[in-house]
């Protein structure tokens, strides 16, 4: 065919009295150029059959993994070497009287080959990460980061593939010529092989995983981390921002990761409350009395009571004067209602620490603190109930004739004002 047109041309440009070798530019760039419209051809032939026969049959398929190479454009970029081989094959009958054209068609067909091989390996390592996405054991050892090494090990082999060929020099006398500038690569790729190296550690220490809700205040990370990269970790803030950590930033800096508490099952509330101290006093019989008719402290009161009745009778104590033996306060009472109230709640966990203590005093009152474990661990949920808890402990404070500290108020001062003005 080639030689058809190649004759054909002669044929119409012998009348115009050219030159021999302009006819002959002319005659076999002619057929070159049909090379080229024929590869073109031949490509959108091919990319049709494929299309109508294996990608049917692959999205017919029950195998799923098959849909991930076409989704990372596998065998779509295969096709993309019809051409080559096309245009390679027929190339001498295109170009026969022009070996130094036909050299540099070759070399840019090896060139344009290389290209497409490294387009294809990246699709099948891509293929190869999200399938291995699709286990669970991806959640707790992402690869990401060895992916993206492999990648670009691969892309840089390939271009130095591609400069040998254009230079026309062996592969391993480039890379011998390379070795003086080694101190250039590694300044170059430093973030990179930092971060191989942090996703080395993050990955076998298991530090951290995706999906995991992490804290970094050093860059204002606070959520959950969506991607663990070669260079870097994508957390997205509980406010729906992004945050991008430095990967060896990870093992060098701190942070903390909340997975232990999630799966645990519960949810720290660690939160105090401040008693007036001048409100704190020894119960009199009179409030035993009306305390007892608490659900929630009855049968303790009851025990407390007994307890202390039996150790003042028998160490023979005078309980006419207060400060002699023992006696209960409406502090304790209070301290023991809300242990009873937080042992029968039913979003407390119960098997997790569970205490209600006082701190140290200090000129802001005295600190009674809740220490337990919510069994509610989404945060608008873990929220509302550790506001429950505490609307609670507000309102019942005042039932066991305590009150809570809080410095004065301008409507405080008033009221004293008014109070002072009426007693003069």
């Amino acid at each position: 065919m080639f030689e058809f047109i190649i004759r054909s041309v002669r044929t119409l440009l012998h009348p115009m009295h050219l030159d021999e070798r302009q006819i002959e530019i002319f005659s076999e760039g002619a057929a070159f150029l049909s090379l080229m419209l024929l590869s073109v051809l031949v490509y959108y032939v091919a990319r049709y059959i494929i299309h109508r026969t294996l990608f049917v049959f692959i999205h017919r398929s029950s195998w799923e993994y098959d849909d991930i190479l076409i989704k990372n454009k596998v065998i779509s970029r295969a096709s993309y070497l019809v051409p080559s081989y096309v245009i390679s094959t027929f190339a001498p009958n295109a170009l026969p009287g022009f070996p130094k054209a036909f050299d540099f068609v070759q070399d840019s067909i090896e060139v344009y080959v290389i290209f497409v091989v490294m387009l294809i390996l990246s699709g099948v390592i891509s293929s190869i990460h999200d399938i291995y996405n699709t286990f669970e054991v991806s959640k707790s050892k992402p690869i990401k980061g060895l992916m993206q090494v492999i990648k670009i090990i691969m892309f840089i082999v390939g271009t130095l593939m591609i400069i040998a060929t254009i230079v026309g020099r062996d592969l391993n006398t480039l890379l011998l010529g390379l070795g003086t500038l080694s101190a250039v690569l590694m300044l170059v790729f430093k973030d990179p092989i930092l971060g191989f190296v942090g996703g080395i550690q993050l990955s076998q220490n298991d530090m951290v995983r995706i999906g995991d809700w992490i804290t970094m205040p050093k860059y204002g990370a606070d959520g959950e981390v969506l991607e663990i990269t070669l260079t870097t970790v994508k957390v997205q803030n509980w406010d729906k921002t992004i945050t991008t950590i430095p990967t060896y930033s990870m093992v060098t800096d701190y942070f903390q990761n909340w997975r232990g508490m999630q799966e645990s099952g519960g949810r720290r509330i660690k939160r105090h409350i401040a008693i007036d101290m001048e409100s704190v006093k020894f119960c009199t019989p009179e409030m035993l009395e009306r305390f007892q008719k608490f659900h929630l402290v009855k049968n303790y009161l009851v025990a407390k009571e007994e307890e202390v009745k039996a150790y003042n009778t028998e160490n023979k104590l005078d309980t006419s004067v207060l400060v002699n033996g023992r006696r209960q306060t409406n502090l304790g009472v209070f301290r023991a209602y809300m242990l009873e109230y937080l042992r029968n709640h039913p979003f407390i966990h119960q098997e997790m620490t569970l205490m209600v203590r006082q701190l140290q005093p200090t000129e802001k009152g005295l600190p009674m603190e809740l220490y337990v474990f919510s069994n509610r661990q989404e945060w608008i949920a873990y929220e509302n109930l550790q506001s429950d808890i505490f609307d609670h402990v507000l309102a019942v404070i005042p039932q066991f004739e305590l009150r809570v500290f809080q410095n004065p108020t301008n409507s405080s001062i008033s009221k004293l004002s008014d109070q002072l003005a009426q007693a003069r």
